[in-house]
């Protein structure tokens, strides 16, 4: 699989197959899963994209991270899933047999983890 530079990826391609999220969620998304695969590409389940996929949008949009991910479509862990497989069916990332969208349900309650660390 070639390189791709997931910064200069519009991600055009999937959000004409499917609308449903911004092209902006598929940036956050592969750019989780390339840093956690790293240059070995290793294998990454969904709790641990979850969770980073978590930590990295808090870090980015701190209060706003909700709100954010809400007008990109993405509003629990199911969706996070649909992407993955967008993205393994253009191609951009590898998925295993034993990977299934299943393995994102119920990973968190989104309003939750986005909008809880800054309630007060």
């Amino acid at each position: 699989m070639d390189e791709i530079d997931f910064e200069s990826d519009s991600f055009e391609d999937i959000v004409k197959r499917d609308d449903r999220y911004n092209a902006k969620a598929y940036a956050l998304l592969a750019d989780v899963v390339h840093y956690l695969s790293g240059d070995n590409n290793r294998h990454v389940g969904a709790e641990e994209i979850l969770d980073e996929f978590k930590e990295r949008a808090l870090d980015q949009y701190g209060p706003m991270t909700y709100t954010v991910l809400t007008e990109w479509g993405v509003t629990r862990c199911e969706d996070v899933g649909e992407m993955m497989f967008n993205l393994a069916d253009s191609g951009r990332i590898k998925k295993d047999d034993d990977d299934t969208p299943e393995g994102f349900t119920g990973g968190y309650d989104f309003k939750e983890a986005f909008q809880g660390p800054y309630e007060t």
